[in-house]
């Protein structure tokens, strides 16, 4: 993989609008689950951080903790969110599949998805 391969990589807006051809590089297809997982990941955060602010607003200490909770709404995306966009879009290359880009956002959103049944399951807990 060259860095011809990520020069090449549409804009911010194309994936959001989900206006692109099909997918067929593996960096296209990584960039665009990465980009939906972190998108998915960001709004999921901000609200649980509005609700935790309005909740501990008044609060010494308490009101720092919708700062944590964006802030991990961003690092868990880049380091889990980075690993298994590429492992999913390595499966696609692999198998030689083209990735439409609305299966892009089911991937990234889904990632965030499996995170928060996760989250509030209590399988951690078993563990």
């Amino acid at each position: 993989m060259s860095s011809q391969d990520f020069t090449n990589l549409e804009s911010v807006v194309n994936v959001i609008g989900l206006s692109s051809k099909p997918l067929w590089a593996f960096a296209e297809m990584w960039y665009q689950v990465f980009l939906w997982a972190l998108f998915s990941s960001m709004f999921v955060h901000l609200i649980a951080a509005f609700i935790a602010f309005a909740a501990l607003r008044l609060h010494k200490q308490g009101r720092w903790v919708p700062l944590g909770i964006v802030i991990m709404g961003l690092l868990s995306p880049l380091s889990g969110g980075v690993i298994t966009s590429a492992a999913i879009a390595g499966v696609y290359r692999a198998a030689g599949f083209t990735m439409a880009p609305m299966y892009a956002l089911v991937w990234g959103v889904g990632q965030t998805v499996f995170v928060l049944v996760i989250s509030f399951s209590r399988i951690l807990a078993t563990l």
